[in-house]
């Protein structure tokens, strides 16, 4: 961009600053506030998401017992304080979803997408602001609506967050299976329709928008991150749309697509012809991608944060880029190890634990090249450093349990019980929020113009790093044992009464860690108006996002856009003064530049 355009650019944007309230923070078409609207919204469906945990985590731990939480919290679903079963796999329904789709992939990828792809590749803002702005707003209403349908008075979807119909399909089921699951699939399809538009405007930003001389082989690996974790969106999230749009059909207009044979109390249903394996296809199609469309920007993050913190450049730039593009293929062919126990034909199954033990490959390429970067580096252990390396801990121990799963004859001894359960929230749950939090303690200077309290930080991370191997670990023990996931109690099965201390230690690690994120609720909403203010570039960081005044202006930057004229690693090189260059400082004389 020459610098004719970016002064007429600058004096456009000027007309920005006369904003109402509604305008600059409603209605913004800002990048940088709408990250701060989706982390704000993600927080909150955080909340009520971990809440459920806990409320259903207790009922496991004792059940059958009377607890006053449950009759203040649950009303007519818990009688005298019991909780009632439905309600109990409705908890455990929309738990799963909020934190999956609402908290993971749109509090996560849409907060730092919307923050870092404009700033880090130096442009004004997204392709389109508006497209943008409605991509929010279509997030915020489809969170409105899953909220609205705990209120349902038959209750909430109660068929597990992988709705498999019948379960889904027919609104006689189960009282969950009424408008809850209505609300659920209409709050899905409005939720997808903003995925789709926020993809849409990450792919073209960072195709079209890069600054003069940010070529793709310079860019930041959280770029590279989210550029292709909105490529897998726009390829996938579709095929769960038409599964949902399918399964309305079914629902409420006489269909059977996902319907085949079926006696209710003896009486013969009209359905025929359907097949519920055929909705697991299309769920799965997604479902499977989902756990990189959450994960990548999470190691993406990762990336950024453990070679600023070390002080070293990323070690494999070109291999940790070439392993994100392997991951993204493999992730879209990897769908049925997910229905190993449906019937599968073996040869499928075996193509299926091919490709799926394949991924391993390009995890194991990342989590050696974080550890390399770690290696000997001048580390600074602040709270996000901590999250990320703890990031790195929890994507190996859940990835290593991803190899029993993966392979067909051993999957169908652990198949739907708490192992699953173990694996699935340690390498795509528990890492995945370690991303968060360490991307929030990294770039809340560059959100909010203040830091985060770093003691309360460390107080944060140490907690929950205990307590969510305190969850999960022994969750690998009683799924070995055979408990299976889902029942809402195991005391008619003697065979699991051994196993009822586990479940009460676990629900005390559960407790412990859910109450302690209050920490760091506080430090977050605090801080925001009474942390340390920030300076320019508190980390010494060489990304372009700490180039832009710390008072936030519609546009990034005042006057011209800075100019790229090395990768974003250059950390501790010989021949600088300071262990760290910045993007924008030119090549000396006969300095190379790196590119590992």
């Amino acid at each position: 961009m020459s610098a004719h355009a970016d002064t007429h650019d600058h004096e456009d944007h000027g007309h920005h600053h006369k904003e109402t309230f509604v305008t600059k923070y409603i209605f913004s078409m800002d990048h940088k506030m709408i990250a701060k609207q989706y982390l704000v919204t993600g927080t909150i469906m955080g909340v009520i998401g971990v809440l459920m945990s806990l409320l259903f985590r207790m009922q496991i731990a004792w059940p059958e017992e009377p607890n006053v939480l449950f009759e203040a919290l649950l009303g007519k679903w818990a009688p005298d304080g019991v909780m009632d079963a439905d309600i109990y796999l409705a908890l455990v329904t929309i738990h799963g979803t909020i934190m999956v789709f609402f908290v993971l992939t749109a509090g996560l990828s849409g907060t730092f997408s919307n923050l870092l792809i404009p700033l880090q590749i130096g442009a004004r803002d997204m392709a389109s602001g508006f497209l943008n702005m409605i991509s929010y707003w279509l997030f915020f209403l489809s969170s409105v609506f899953m909220i609205i349908s705990l209120f349902v008075e038959a209750g909430p979807a109660a068929a597990g967050w992988t709705i498999y119909p019948p379960l889904s399909a027919l609104p006689l089921a189960q009282g969950g299976s009424g408008a809850g699951m209505t609300l659920w699939l209409v709050s899905m399809a409005i939720f997808i329709a903003s995925s789709l538009l926020g993809s849409l405007n990450y792919i073209v930003t960072v195709l079209n928008l890069r600054t003069k001389g940010m070529t793709m082989t310079r860019l930041p690996l959280t770029i590279w991150a989210f550029f292709v974790t909105a490529i897998i969106g726009v390829v996938s999230f579709p095929v769960l749309l038409s599964a949902a749009l399918l399964l309305i059909m079914d629902r409420s207009f006489g269909t059977s697509f996902f319907l085949s044979d079926i006696f209710i109390q003896g009486e013969v249903l009209h359905y025929q012809g359907g097949s519920p394996v055929l909705f697991e296809h299309l769920f799965w199609f997604l479902g499977h991608p989902e756990v990189y469309i959450v994960l990548l920007p999470a190691l993406g993050i990762t990336s950024e944060i453990i070679a600023t913190n070390s002080r070293k450049p990323i070690f494999g730039y070109r291999a940790m880029i070439a392993s994100i593009l392997a991951i993204a293929f493999l992730s879209t062919i990897v769908w049925g190890h997910h229905m190993f126990v449906s019937g599968m034909n073996p040869f499928l199954g075996s193509v299926f634990t091919f490709t799926t033990l394949l991924i391993a490959i390009p995890s194991a390429v990342k989590a050696f090249n974080y550890i390399t970067t770690l290696w000997k580096g001048n580390l600074q252990m602040n709270p996000a450093m901590l999250f990320s390396i703890g990031l790195v801990s929890t994507f190996i121990t859940g990835g290593l349990t991803g190899i029993i799963l993966g392979d067909s004859a051993l999957d169908i001894n652990v198949h739907d019980t708490y192992f699953v359960v173990a694996h699935f929230h340690l390498v795509m749950g528990i890492s995945a929020l370690y991303g968060m939090f360490a991307g929030i303690y990294h770039w809340y200077p560059k959100m909010f113009g203040r830091m985060l309290n770093k003691n309360l930080g460390y107080v944060h991370f140490w907690v929950t790093a205990i307590c969510a191997y305190g969850v999960f670990f022994p969750m690998h023990f009683i799924g070995m044992a055979g408990l299976p996931r889902r029942y809402y109690t195991n005391s008619n099965f003697p065979l699991f009464d051994d196993l009822s201390n586990v479940n009460v230690i676990i629900t005390i690690f559960a407790l412990i860690g859910g109450v302690f994120q209050i920490v760091f609720l506080w430090n977050f909403f605090y801080s925001m108006f009474y942390g340390k203010k920030a300076t320019q570039n508190p980390w010494k960081s060489n990304t372009l996002e700490w180039t832009t005044p710390v008072e936030h202006m519609h546009g990034n930057w005042p006057g011209e856009i800075p100019h790229v004229h090395r990768w974003a690693y250059d950390y501790s090189k010989p021949g600088h003064d300071e262990d760290y260059v910045p993007q924008t400082v030119p090549l000396k004389d006969g300095e190379e530049e790196l590119q590992h």
